[in-house]
C-alpha cells in the first residue's frame, strides 16, 4: 500500500476518482486525529477514577488548554494551505517548501511565551470566571504541568501540516499512535501511582501529556529529516535565517484560521465556565460529553485537512473543476459520517459514556443521567458542526480566511452563547440549555460557511496571486 495520493486528471470518471483520493489521503489524517483526542480522552478516563470532583478540575483546566492551544493551531495550521498551494503549482519546490516550514516553527515559538505566562495563573483565571476556590486550585495544578506540552504539540502539527500537503500522511499517524502507548502507560504510572511510580493525580497528568507531546515532535522531526522522500527539502537548514516576506503572509493567513477556531473554542469553553456555575455535578457530566463529541469530531476535522490540501492543490494547478470536485467529496464523505454518529449518540448514549464512568458505581448516577441528556442534544448537531469544519476547510484550501472569522464570531458569539445563556440561566433549561445554544451557533455557522463555498468554488481562483491562474481565466464560470 502507498502513502501517496495523486490528484486525478482523467477526464472520465472523475468524481470516484475524487472521492477514492479523498478517502484515501484522509484515513491517515482522520486516525491522526482521532489519536490526538485520544491523549486527552486517555487522561479523562484515568482522572475519572479518582472521582468526579477530579474529573471537573480536570475539565476546567483542559478547556482552558485547549482553547489557548486551537488558538496557536490556527498559525501553524496556515503552512498547510500555503504549501499545498506551492506544491499545485510547482510540485519541486524545495525552497519556498522550506521557507514556509521554517516561519511556521518561528511562529509558534513566539506565540507560545505569552500564552505560558497566562496559563500560569490559571487559578486566578478560574476564580475571576466564577468557578470554587477549592476546583480552580485543583485545576491550576494540573495545568502547571499540561502547560509545557504546548509548543511540542505545535511544532508537531506545523511538520504534520507539511505531510499532509505533500500528500503522506501515514508517517503522523504512526507517531501520533506511539504516542498514545507513551501518554497511556505514563498516565496509569504517575495518575494512579502504578509500576512503583508515586500517585500524582492531576499533576502527573500534566506530566504524562507533556512527555508524548514532546515525542511527537520529536519522532515527526527525526523521520523527516532521514527519510529519502523528505530530507531533500531541508526543513531545519538555516533555521536561524529571518524570512519575514514569508513570517508575514503565514501572520497573515493563520490569524485569523486563529480567531476562527478561538472563536469556536471559546464558545465551547464558555459552556464549560456555565456548567461549573451550574454546578460539579453538571459539569462533570459536560465533560464526558463533551470530550465523545470531540472524538466523533476528528473524523470531519481530517476531511476539513483534505479538502484544504486538495482544494490547494488543484487551486495552485488553477483548475477551478478540481477545486469544485475536491471540496464537495470531502464534505459528503464527513458530513455523512456524522449522520451516523448522530444515530449511535442517540440511540446508544450509556455505550459511550461507559468508557469514562463506571455505569455500576451509584456515586456517579447523577452525572451519568445528565451526560445521557447532553449527549442526545449533541447527537442532533452532529451534522451541522462536521459541516462547518469541512465548509471552513475548503475555504481554507483557498486562503479564504478573514470573513469566515467574521462568520465564526457571529455564529457563535452572536448567536450561540447568548441563547445559551438565556435558556440555561433565565428559562431554567440549566445545562440543557447551554447545549441547545451551542447547536444553534454551529447551525447558523455551518449555513453561512457553506454558502460562501457554494458562490466562491469557482471565483476564488482569481484572488489567490497563483499566476497559474492567470492562463485559466477563460475556463472559470463568473
Amino acid at each position: 500500500m502507498t502513502d501517496s495520493i495523486t490528484i486525478s486528471r482523467a477526464p472520465a470518471r472523475v468524481w470516484p476518482s475524487e472521492f477514492r483520493n479523498s478517502l484515501a489521503l484522509g484515513w491517515p489524517l482522520i486516525f491522526t486525529n482521532v489519536s490526538q483526542a485520544a491523549l486527552s480522552a486517555t487522561d479523562l478516563i484515568f482522572i475519572g477514577r479518582l472521582g468526579p470532583e477530579a474529573l471537573a478540575s480536570a475539565s476546567l483546566a483542559t478547556s482552558l488548554y485547549h482553547t489557548c492551544m486551537i488558538f496557536c493551531m490556527g498559525i501553524a495550521s496556515a503552512t498547510m494551505p500555503m504549501i499545498a498551494t506551492t506544491l499545485g503549482h510547482h510540485r519541486h519546490s524545495v525552497r519556498d517548501v522550506r521557507r514556509t516550514v521554517r516561519q511556521g516553527l518561528w511562529s509558534i515559538s513566539i506565540i507560545c511565551i505569552p500564552i505560558w505566562v497566562m496559563l500560569w495563573h490559571a487559578e486566578a483565571i478560574f476564580i475571576w470566571l466564577g468557578q470554587r476556590p477549592d476546583v480552580a486550585s485543583r485545576s491550576a495544578e494540573f495545568m502547571h504541568t499540561l502547560q509545557w506540552a504546548l509548543l511540542p504539540y505545535l511544532g508537531y502539527l506545523v511538520l504534520r501540516s507539511y505531510l499532509a500537503a505533500m500528500q503522506r500522511p501515514i508517517w503522523s499517524l504512526i507517531i501520533a499512535v506511539s504516542a498514545i502507548l507513551i501518554n497511556a502507560v505514563a498516565g496509569y504510572g504517575l495518575i494512579l501511582g502504578n509500576f512503583g511510580l508515586p500517585a500524582l493525580g492531576l499533576t502527573g497528568a500534566g506530566i504524562a501529556t507533556t512527555c508524548s507531546s514532546l515525542w511527537m515532535m520529536i519522532g515527526l522531526g527525526i523521520i523527516v529529516s532521514i527519510h529519502p522522500r523528505f530530507k531533500r527539502y531541508r526543513l531545519f537548514g538555516r533555521f536561524w535565517r529571518p524570512d519575514w516576506p514569508r513570517f508575514l503572509q503565514i501572520w497573515r493567513i493563520g490569524l485569523p484560521m486563529a480567531l476562527t477556531f478561538a472563536f469556536e473554542t471559546t464558545i465551547f469553553y464558555a459552556a464549560v465556565v456555565m456548567m461549573g456555575i451550574i454546578g460539579p455535578t453538571a459539569l462533570a457530566a459536560h465533560a464526558v460529553a463533551a470530550q465523545i463529541s470531540m472524538l466523533s469530531f476528528m473524523v470531519p476535522v481530517g476531511f476539513s485537512q483534505v479538502a484544504t490540501v486538495r482544494v490547494g492543490r488543484a487551486n495552485g494547478e488553477g483548475d477551478p473543476d478540481g477545486v469544485t470536485r475536491a471540496g464537495w467529496s470531502a464534505f459528503a464523505l464527513g458530513v455523512g459520517f456524522m449522520g451516523l454518529m448522530a444515530i449511535v449518540m442517540l440511540l446508544k448514549p450509556k455505550l459511550l459514556i461507559g468508557a469514562f464512568l463506571d455505569l455500576g458505581d451509584p456515586a456517579n448516577e447523577a452525572v451519568i443521567q445528565l451526560a445521557v441528556v447532553y449527549l442526545a442534544i449533541a447527537g442532533l448537531f452532529q451534522i451541522v458542526d462536521g459541516a462547518q469544519s469541512i465548509a471552513s476547510g475548503m475555504l481554507r484550501g483557498l486562503q479564504d480566511t478573514r470573513i469566515p472569522m467574521l462568520l465564526a464570531a457571529l455564529g457563535y458569539w452572536g448567536i450561540g452563547f447568548p441563547l445559551g445563556a438565556l435558556l440555561a440561566f433565565k428559562v431554567g433549561l440549566n445545562g440543557a440549555g447551554v447545549w441547545i445554544g451551542l447547536a444553534a451557533g454551529l447551525a447558523v455557522v455551518a449555513i453561512l460557511m457553506t454558502g460562501r463555498w457554494a458562490r466562491r468554488s469557482q471565483l476564488g481562483l482569481l484572488r489567490t496571486g497563483n499566476p497559474t491562474v492567470r492562463h485559466n481565466r477563460a475556463n472559470i464560470v463568473p
